[in-house]
Order: C-alpha cells, then sequence, then structure tokens
C-alpha cells in the first residue's frame, strides 16, 4: 500500500483523497489545514504533525500559488517526495530559485493532468503512431496558459529548450452564462479578452494559443485543438491524411460512450478508436467518472508507482517549469507588445 498525504483542503485537495478512495493500492493517509474540518481522512493542523504521525510515501501540496514553492523546498529539505498542483512557481524569479535550491533532488513531479484525459490522451496516442507524419504545429483553443503549454509540447513531442512567442489581444463583449459556481441567472453579456499567441521553438515545432476569460466554463465556446503533421493533420476528432500515392484519406476518432439509449450498462467511457485502432481505453470502468477524474486518478497512480521507484516520473518538475515559463512569456509579450524570449534557463 502506498501512502500520501495532502497539504491543503480546497476543492481540488478533495479530487485527491476522493478518488484515492476507490484505487486500489493506494490511500490518502491526512490532509494538513490551518483549521480543523469534518473530512472523511485524518485532519493535521500541522505539516511536522502529519509527517510524524501519518509517515506518508509523497505529499500533494494544494495550496495558493504564492506559498507553493517554499512549501515544496521545505518538504525536500526533509526528503518527502512531491506531487505538486500547477503552477509551481508564480513567476520567473520563483522558477528559478525552485530549480535552484530542488532541481537536482528529483523528489518533485508536477500535476499536470491534462494529457492523461481520455480525448487528448487518445490524440497523443495517434500522433505519436506516425499516422500524421511528424507533427510541426499544435493550435490550442481549450485551457489556459501552462496547461495549454503542456498540451502543445506533449503533441509536438518538443523537450525543454529556447522558444520565442509573440502574443496580442483583444477584448469584445460576450455572454457569461456558466461558471464554477454553476448557471448565471440572469445570463450578462461582459467584456472577455482574448489572448493569442504564438510558439515558435527553436527545435522547429510552432504552437498557437489562443485563451479567452472563463473559457474552461462557458460553454458558448467552442474548444478547438489542431495537429499538423508532415503527413496530414489532426483536427478535434477528425484526421486527414495521405495514406498512399493519390489517396487523401477522412477518419474519424471514435469515443464509445456506454450508458446511451438501450445501452443498460451504466454511463461510462469505454474507449477511444481510429479505425480498427484503440487509441485509449479507460482502465477505471465502473467508476462512472468524468475526464478529469479519469486523469487525476491516473497521475495519482503513476506517482504512486514512482515514489515506489517501480515506475517514471510522472511529469517532471523541470516540465513543469518549463510550461509555466512560456506562460509568463505569454503574457510578457501581449502586456508590453514584444517578442518574449525563453532562453539559457538551468532546466533545460
Amino acid at each position: 500500500m502506498t501512502s500520501f498525504a495532502i497539504v491543503g483542503s480546497g476543492w481540488r485537495a478533495e479530487y485527491f483523497w476522493r478518488l484515492a478512495a476507490a484505487l486500489d493500492g493506494l490511500t490518502c493517509v491526512g490532509v494538513v489545514s490551518r483549521k480543523p474540518k469534518d473530512l472523511p481522512v485524518p485532519v493535521y493542523l500541522s505539516l511536522d504533525e502529519c509527517l510524524a504521525g501519518a509517515k506518508p510515501d509523497f505529499v500533494v501540496t494544494a495550496v495558493p500559488w504564492d506559498v507553493t514553492s517554499s512549501l515544496v523546498v521545505e518538504l525536500v529539505e526533509r526528503g518527502v517526495r512531491v506531487l505538486t498542483e500547477t503552477p509551481p512557481a508564480p513567476d520567473v524569479d520563483g522558477l528559478r530559485e525552485l530549480w535552484h535550491r530542488v532541481g537536482s533532488s528529483r523528489l518533485v513531479q508536477v500535476a499536470e493532468q491534462y494529457s492523461r484525459m481520455p480525448a487528448h490522451a487518445a490524440r497523443v496516442a495517434l500522433v505519436r503512431s506516425g499516422v500524421i507524419g511528424e507533427p510541426t504545429r499544435v493550435d490550442v483553443s481549450s485551457t489556459h496558459q501552462y496547461h495549454a503549454v503542456s498540451l502543445i509540447r506533449t503533441l509536438l513531442g518538443t523537450g525543454r529548450g529556447p522558444a520565442e512567442v509573440r502574443a496580442v489581444r483583444t477584448t469584445a463583449p460576450l455572454a457569461d452564462p456558466l461558471s464554477r459556481g454553476g448557471w448565471a441567472d440572469p445570463v450578462e453579456v461582459k467584456p472577455a479578452t482574448t489572448t493569442i499567441a504564438t510558439i515558435a521553438f527553436a527545435d522547429g515545432g510552432f504552437g498557437l494559443y489562443d485563451f479567452t476569460d472563463n473559457q474552461w466554463h462557458n460553454q458558448l465556446l467552442m474548444r478547438r485543438l489542431l495537429v499538423r503533421g508532415t503527413l496530414g493533420e489532426l483536427r478535434d476528432q477528425e484526421v486527414v491524411r495521405l495514406a498512399g500515392d493519390r489517396t487523401i484519406v477522412r477518419s474519424p476518432i471514435v469515443r464509445r460512450q456506454t450508458g446511451y439509449d438501450l445501452d443498460l450498462d451504466g454511463f461510462d467511457t469505454d474507449q477511444l478508436t481510429f479505425g480498427s485502432d484503440v487509441l485509449y481505453r479507460n482502465p477505471y470502468q465502473g467508476q462512472r467518472w468524468n475526464d478529469e477524474e479519469i486523469a487525476i486518478a491516473s497521475l495519482l497512480e503513476d506517482t504512486a508507482a514512482w515514489a515506489r521507484d517501480s515506475g517514471p516520473e510522472p511529469y517532471p518538475l523541470s516540465d513543469g517549469i518549463q510550461d509555466h515559463r512560456i506562460a509568463l512569456a505569454i503574457e510578457e509579450a501581449a502586456d508590453l507588445g514584444i517578442a518574449a524570449r525563453v532562453a539559457d534557463e538551468p532546466w533545460f
């Protein structure tokens, strides 16, 4: 049995203890909270008390940005393995300082889950299969900052290295019917800011970033993802490719979702396929989890394997830092109207 504790007790932390309760061989042994709370796991009022009493194999940090890096440093100095929520530090100086203090420890992973979501995981598998050739460009209009950058880098297969970023912002009125808190009543039309950026990676890959305020929740905004390769393109759930001389083929990625109409197996994700190839199979069938829950459960299990020295690093600190470093360059380029450059960082 692999055990972990969580520092933080907010809505994000809740995912970890709730999902762990359904996973074999993994248990949440405690939560560190600033004040007593009635939770389904033990609550400790200090980190010292938690580490001494619960003795977790790793610790998840789910705290505000401005305290994340100092908490990660404290845990590493105690020899504790860490899975830190995103981003690992709030600004460029913080990222560099964090790397300087703990980068060589190999004790820190980052809770970047987006490429583990079933639809994205299927796209990654398809791109890596070579169906559209070598990927050269990725466009993401779905999520923000480091999450979008992670998807771009993962789908391109680009590593940690120099990049040049250009960006613009525009503002226009947009209805905002939904937020994390639920439906707006009444719905208001509000100014919404869109940030569009290009990311030119030194290895030749190219990314397009497009995010509008509250795009996570506003269902009036279509999610869009494109991967261009040397032999074709993947756009959302459709692929066009060169299958042979004088042969251009269009094929869909098909998601099998149970529970519709007379399917009485219950609502669940089964698999995603491309023709006869299974790109992704849900490892948690029967749990009825949404895509975010599936992704976080997968991340937790891989972190547990890493903590036991029986699996690879699920998402190394160097990658999480690079994602946010590029995200900060997007903000810099949009703020100042310049080409922002990411170069010569110590985690390359």
